[in-house]
């Protein structure tokens, strides 16, 4: 089972609940972005990652790279593959127009990248870094070096690397020892130095390769303000082979399609990029663009693997279900493992991660563009607030979860899962270095205290979390599917009247029936194909939903997850919007073993938040 974008969960994010189009039409040079537009860039993007790069995945781990007197050779199919990236114009998805990109926003670009990472994660480190080349090249380069070399990294046409790690300095960058010596006469330097762990540092996708290497100038101070950053490449602008070699590739536990290079620098010819010593300052301009795609790529590999154990729990039977005989069961001497608590705990966990991830990851994006393009400088500067707070949290806790909810996912295939035929191990395996790279994960808990928090003495993390507590207050207090979708009506005294809204501009079933809404976290509709939250969208052209068998969902009532113990629950295919619409397998429970909703909890008290006083600065 190869890997499906989901686009319906995707777009109910973007669209009802952060109203991104709303967002970003408020921008400078975003006002184009409107639904109609996002959802077509969506809906190509979904069937290249489905078509074109999922199908390469499997092949990809097993044939891997393989390097041979310096050059290396990626597995079959994976440049053909890039290439058609490239016709198609999706490296320069978000870059500026006077570029030669599209100037979309960067919340397309990271949705993209999500599903890539998802669908072939070791395809997808060739070009997960260019954007980060990009904005580090375009913000801090000089005229020269943007003229001859910005537009082909924007367009993808030459792929970039980040070459910072050396044998002896990891995390600890001040105790990088890559030499720069300036050509007298000349704005050329000579860089000399090894770097190690290079995601991409040789490959045969492009026939140029743009190295931004770290290294000291002669009489550079020690530490990291001693830094400058340099653009090496591969090819020089007369043709020939600059002095950079590929020493070997190493052996690594996963992401076998991906070429990690040991790269010799040999006075090789490079320009400096910014100042001299502030070569972090233009590096974390990369990085930090890098982080928030790598904490995509945890939440895109979460999601690869909870789809490969809720298609394997909805096919395998064994042993029966404690409780009542679900409708799955028919004649068949054991149930479907879906239907067992212990199986269902697994998916849904991960399932709530996935979604929960998405919703902070797609937020921060579209405060990256608000950052970037808003008119107001106090809006910007609030934006960029929550953008760096936020994004070593979404990097640490993400990519964490990715490997041991994979983990979680594998167990559900039991002894299936260790062997390679279902492609679970697989993403366990290229999971685990995302909790390495780009910064491992202690390091970011270091950058979010040491640098985000307490320099200001908690002031920043306290303006984001009463931002949060307050529009958590402004919210109505009532179900989601009753403020967000005006097809729920309006009886309920739990519900409020509806958000007036446009029309939906994606399909909607004609003639779709209306009740009162539940006070429960679904509305439930009576009728054949009866479903328990909004229809999702479905592209166009797709296959109606399966109707439900005849008779098992017309008497619904609704059932809530929390009340599980005491009310049977329907099965997921009946109330979730993230599988098969309608009733596929297994089929509804029969109406006789629904029962009437529990009583309405209590609500939570109201929370407060606490400053942290400025008198607490270290």
């Amino acid at each position: 089972m190869s890997y499906q974008p989901p686009l319906a969960d995707t777009g109910f994010l973007l669209f009802d609940v952060l109203q991104a189009p709303r967002q970003l039409q408020a921008l400078q040079g975003l006002t184009e972005a409107d639904q109609p537009l996002m959802e077509q860039v969506l809906d190509e993007a979904g069937k290249f990652v489905a078509e074109v790069v999922a199908p390469l995945s499997r092949e990809g781990d097993e044939a891997g790279c393989r390097w041979q007197d310096g050059t290396v050779t990626t597995p079959p199919g994976f440049r053909d593959a890039y290439q058609a990236f490239v016709q198609a114009g999706w490296p320069a998805l978000a870059c500026a127009e006077e570029d030669g990109g599209q100037g979309l926003p960067w919340v397309l670009e990271g949705v993209l990248y999500e599903w890539l990472a998802a669908a072939n994660h070791g395809w997808t480190m060739a070009p997960g870094l260019l954007h980060g080349a990009y904005e580090c090249l375009r913000h801090h380069g000089s005229d020269a070096l943007k003229a001859q070399y910005l537009s082909k990294i924007a367009s993808g046409e030459w792929l970039a690397t980040m070459c910072l790690t050396e044998p002896h300095a990891g995390s600890d960058l001040g105790l990088v020892r890559t030499q720069a010596v300036p050509v007298e006469g000349t704005a050329d330097y000579q860089v000399s130095g090894t770097k190690i762990f290079i995601s991409g540092g040789e490959h045969d996708l492009t026939d140029n390769i743009v190295h931004l290497v770290l290294a000291r100038l002669p009489g550079a101070p020690g530490g990291p303000k001693g830094l400058s950053l340099f653009l090496v490449p591969k090819q020089l602008p007369d043709g020939h082979h600059n002095a950079v070699a590929c020493e070997r590739i190493e052996e690594k536990m996963g992401l076998h399609g991906s070429p990690t290079c040991v790269m010799r620098f040999d006075a090789a010819t490079g320009w400096l990029i910014g100042q001299p010593g502030a070569g972090l300052n233009a590096m974390f301009v990369m990085m930090n663009a890098a982080r928030l795609h790598v904490a995509l790529q945890g939440v895109g590999l979460l999601d690869a693997a909870w789809q490969k154990a809720h298609a394997y729990a909805l096919e395998r039977r064994q042993m029966r279900t404690p409780g009542p005989a679900p409708a799955s069961r028919g004649s068949e001497p054991a149930d479907l493992i879906a239907e067992h608590p212990a199986v269902r705990r697994v998916l849904d966990v991960q399932r709530a991660w996935i979604d929960g991830g998405r919703l902070l990851a797609y937020r921060t994006g579209l405060l990256l563009d608000v950052a970037r393009h808003h008119p107001d400088a106090t809006e910007r500067a609030q934006a960029q607030q929550w953008c760096s707070l936020v994004t070593p949290v979404l990097k640490a806790a993400w990519t964490h979860q990715a490997f041991h909810g994979a983990s979680e996912c594998l167990q559900v295939f039991g002894g299936h899962g260790y062997v390679r035929e279902w492609g679970i191990e697989q993403i366990v395996r290229d999971a685990r270095v995302a909790m390495i790279y780009e910064g491992t994960n202690e390091i970011q808990a270091i950058d979010l205290l040491l640098r985000k928090v307490l320099p200001d003495g908690g002031q920043a993390l306290g303006a984001v979390l009463v931002g949060l507590r307050g529009s958590l207050d402004a919210a109505p207090s009532t179900p989601r599917c009753c403020a967000a979708w005006p097809s729920c009506a309006t009886s309920s005294p739990r519900c409020a009247p509806p958000v007036p809204r446009p029309a939906p501009t994606r399909p909607w079933p004609p003639a779709w029936p209306t009740t009162p809404c539940a006070p429960w976290p679904w509305c439930c509709w009576p009728g054949p194909g009866a479903r328990s939250s909004p229809p999702a969208p479905r592209r166009a052209g797709a296959p109606p939903p399966r109707p439900c068998a005849p008779g098992c969902c017309r008497s619904w009532t609704c059932a809530s997850p929390s009340s599980a113990s005491r009310w049977p629950p329907l099965p997921r295919e009946c109330h979730s919007r993230h599988g098969a619409h309608g009733c596929t397998m297994p089929p509804c429970l029969p109406p006789g073993n629904l029962r009437p909703c529990p009583p309405i909890p209590p609500p939570l008290p109201t929370l407060s938040t606490r400053w942290i006083p400025a008198s607490s600065k270290p």
